[in-house]
């Protein structure tokens, strides 16, 4: 198949946005990013395609609201942090979109709302309705109350595998992972400046996974080992994933114009 058009076939698209993507280097809100974000949102919309948003950076957000420089050892003490973070958080998202003149809403999950069979067509209900009505669905973990989640043991655990498990129950045919690394690398970029993107994988392979090296920072959960899971879990049900950078978001309109940019997960036979 032809990549333009496999590419427009992708109308319903889940994009998620990390911790060290919402935060500069200075570890404050980047603003700037955000306000483009969600105009690249808006104007997707706008064009046809359905959007949902999985942002992380509760924790990262509440942190620096509230000056700490690290998380605070306390499962009580991080989902204290993390109310005061999501609120800030969803303050400057409505804030972008409603300059754009675009309606979102706040979803907030947990593991088991996924697993229970009520609650999880409850949520699918919920998401199909707001995007029927092309309402942009922001999500997030809920880590107020999931603590398994803050401590990486039987929840989501972290917004790499949230988002791919909600690009699976919503039948999203693209998810798009934006990243502070701008692709799959054969070794870690952060370490080895011979580093070389991999443009587009078709499987999970062992020697796939053994170039994940380690998570992001501080205030971030996931890493290149939690893609490449999503990936699995996108590539077992047909679906594509794209892991890019996160620095300009306009880069997800040339993504949706066929260009390469970043790694693709795929099973489609795809030719230029």
């Amino acid at each position: 198949m032809q990549k333009a058009e496999f590419i427009k076939e992708w109308q319903r698209v889940v994009i998620k946005i990390g911790t060290n993507s919402i935060m500069n280097d200075y570890k404050s809100i980047d603003l700037r990013k955000m306000d483009r974000l969600a105009y690249v949102c808006t104007a997707l919309i706008q064009s046809g395609i359905e959007v949902v948003l999985v942002s992380s950076g509760s924790i990262g957000v509440g942190a620096r609201v509230l000056n700490l420089d690290s998380y605070p050892s306390q499962v009580s003490e991080l989902q204290a942090v993390a109310a005061v973070g999501q609120v800030r958080l969803m303050e400057h998202y409505n804030r972008f979109f409603q300059y754009y003149g675009q309606h979102i809403a706040q979803v907030l999950l947990t593991r088991d709302i996924i697993d229970n069979d009520n609650s999880h067509r409850n949520v699918v209900g919920t998401l199909n309705h707001l995007l029927r009505r092309g309402i942009v669905p922001i999500i997030n973990e809920n880590d107020v109350v999931s603590d398994d989640e803050i401590n990486h043991l039987t929840k989501f655990g972290d917004n790499d595998t949230l988002s791919s498990i909600v690009a699976q129950i919503i039948d999203a045919d693209l998810l798009l992972l934006l990243s502070d690394v701008s692709a799959l690398y054969d070794s870690n970029p952060k370490t080895n400046d011979q580093a070389k993107p991999i443009p587009f994988v078709s499987e999970i392979s062992p020697t796939i996974e053994a170039m994940a090296d380690g998570k992001g920072s501080a205030f971030a959960k996931g890493g290149m080992a939690t893609k490449l899971t999503a990936a699995k879990r996108m590539l077992a049900i047909n679906k594509s994933m794209i892991i890019a950078s996160s620095q300009n978001p306009d880069d997800i309109f040339d993504i949706l114009q066929g260009q390469s940019i970043g790694t693709l997960f795929s099973q489609s036979n795809l030719r230029n």
